[in-house]
């Protein structure tokens, strides 16, 4: 069976070509039974889900950051795609403000600035929850142009995601000095109306973590990312998450990028 998956928007590595590879990954470790067809065009996340909503939409699976209201919607394949990777945010800044963050030691330094983010992302609300400063955006080219303008002093972003957006916006930079983390993940969500492919996901998944090919991919991918962004050299500034749901795997090590990880692939 051909299955869909969206096409994204921005050129990120977040949910793009990675998001793709551990998909099929997943699918031919559970047995090869589907095989997956991108969306003709680029979708932004919340037309992706919409799609996935409806009965007769063109998206079968999507890879996208959890939250409560998701994952009553729609069904989660519970293994964090990016291993938590999506909750370790380092901040894009103006090109004349680099040294912006340099003071910023805890929170409460942090609630000084304000950030940029899309409308529709749960981070919004997992920032505010801290007290920190958001302003939304519709579309999401238009962060880079908020913060070009001044508008918001910085844009936190994943570690998976900013490098090619700063290659991309080269008025930008990125901060050097502070990085947040929040326990989130990014999950693969297909309608309920297909247990099935939940399931053959799933399957595939944990096949793919126990044989080690999940964190090949994931090393493959953002390895390089993870070691340009010197997570350990930062101040680390550690938020709650209030949108994750009671089922969230966190008692399972082995699905989360940690300190200890960073250590051991130098």
């Amino acid at each position: 069976m051909t299955i869909h998956y969206p096409r994204t928007a921005s050129v990120d590595g977040g949910h793009g070509e990675y998001g793709l590879a551990l998909l099929e990954l997943a699918l031919a470790k559970a047995g090869g039974h589907y095989k997956v067809e991108l969306s003709p065009a680029p979708m932004q996340q919340n037309r992706a889900i919409v799609e996935l909503q409806a009965r007769m939409g063109k998206i079968d699976v999507v890879g996208t950051m959890t939250s409560a209201e998701r994952e009553a919607a729609l069904l989660p394949i519970r293994i964090p795609m990016t291993r938590g990777l999506i909750g370790w945010r380092i901040g894009l800044l103006r090109s004349d403000h680099l040294d912006l963050l340099r003071e910023v030691r805890d929170l409460d330094d942090l609630k000084s600035y304000t950030a940029g983010q899309g409308h529709d992302w749960p981070d919004i609300a997992i920032l505010r929850h801290s007290g920190l400063k958001v302003s939304p955006v519709t579309v999401y080219r238009d962060l880079f142009g908020l913060l070009g303008a001044g508008r918001v002093d910085w844009v936190p972003r994943s570690v998976n995601e900013i490098w090619a957006e700063a290659e991309r916006h080269p008025e930008l930079v990125i901060d050097p000095y502070v990085a947040l983390r929040y326990p989130t993940a990014d999950y693969f969500f297909v309608s309920r109306a297909k247990p099935a492919l939940a399931e053959e996901i799933r399957r595939g998944l944990e096949a793919a973590l126990a044989d080690g090919s999940f964190e090949r991919l994931f090393h493959l991918h953002y390895g390089p990312l993870i070691r340009k962004a010197r997570l350990d050299q930062r101040v680390l500034i550690e938020l709650p998450n209030p949108l994750l749901t009671p089922e969230t795997p966190l008692s399972r090590k082995e699905l989360w990028l940690s300190i200890d990880d960073l250590k051991r692939h130098p």
